[in-house]
Order: structure tokens, then C-alpha cells, then sequence
């Protein structure tokens, strides 16, 4: 009986790996990993690396698309911390009514339209290819 164990190493975010019996497990569990270490918690202060475009064509990567509310989350701080503003600041750059419906944006990242639409208008750069990469 031969065993065929499947392993990757996530190239963008270090120590991010996983394993796995087939290619179809080895992806399952690269996604699961990926969405648990860029869960990061509201109000995180953590710079975690956006995609690296160049990466896209290598023949040698596999693509795991993050789970879109993950990546809009993620998103939406990364700007705020680039920015250098609080969730205070962000939250009323976007013309939201209070704190916390800022906060939601940053853990849970499922927005309405409009709300995707203030940010857009709040940081000129704000591109949500970046949720979609994959």
C-alpha cells in the first residue's frame, strides 16, 4: 500500500501550512487554515499582507480563494491601519452611525452595498479584487 501525504506552505502569510491525504483534501485544509489565521478580531492593529499579485501565474502555487467576509474584514482594517486612523476615524470617514457598526465591518465583514460604497469613496485605493483574489 503506498501513502501519498499532500503538504503546502502558504507563500504570503508565514507559518500558514497544512496537509492533507489528496490535492482535494490538501485545498480544503489550506482554506480552513487560511480563513483561521486571517480571522484577526475587531479592532486588530496586525498589518496582514494583501495578495501578491505577481504570484498569479506561477504554475507552482495553488490558488485558496478566503472566504469573501473574511477578506472583506481584513480589507477594511487593513486600510483603516494604513491610513493611520482609529475605528473612531474610520467609522465616521465612512459616515457610519456609531462605533459599532464600524466594528461589525472589521469581524464579521458582511457589509450592505451602500456600505461598500463609503469605503470606496472613503479610500481612494480601495479595491475589492483584493477580496475576490484567488
Amino acid at each position: 500500500m503506498r501513502i501519498m501525504v499532500f503538504g503546502a506552505d502558504c507563500v504570503e502569510l508565514e507559518g500558514c501550512c497544512s496537509e492533507g491525504d489528496t490535492m482535494e483534501e490538501l485545498q480544503q485544509n489550506l482554506q480552513e487554515a487560511l480563513n483561521l489565521d486571517l480571522n484577526e478580531p475587531a479592532g486588530s492593529n496586525i498589518l496582514l499582507p494583501l495578495p501578491d499579485r505577481s504570484l498569479e501565474d506561477r504554475k507552482d502555487i495553488i490558488k485558496i480563494q478566503v472566504d469573501t467576509n473574511i477578506a472583506f474584514a481584513l480589507l477594511v482594517r487593513h486600510y483603516r491601519i494604513r491610513n493611520r486612523i482609529t475605528q473612531k476615524e474610520a467609522q465616521e470617514a465612512l459616515g457610519l452611525p456609531n462605533r459599532t457598526s464600524y466594528t461589525n465591518l472589521e469581524r464579521d465583514g458582511n457589509p450592505r452595498l451602500d456600505t461598500i460604497e463609503k469605503n470606496i469613496k472613503a479610500y481612494p485605493d480601495f479595491s475589492l479584487h483584493e477580496c475576490f483574489h484567488g
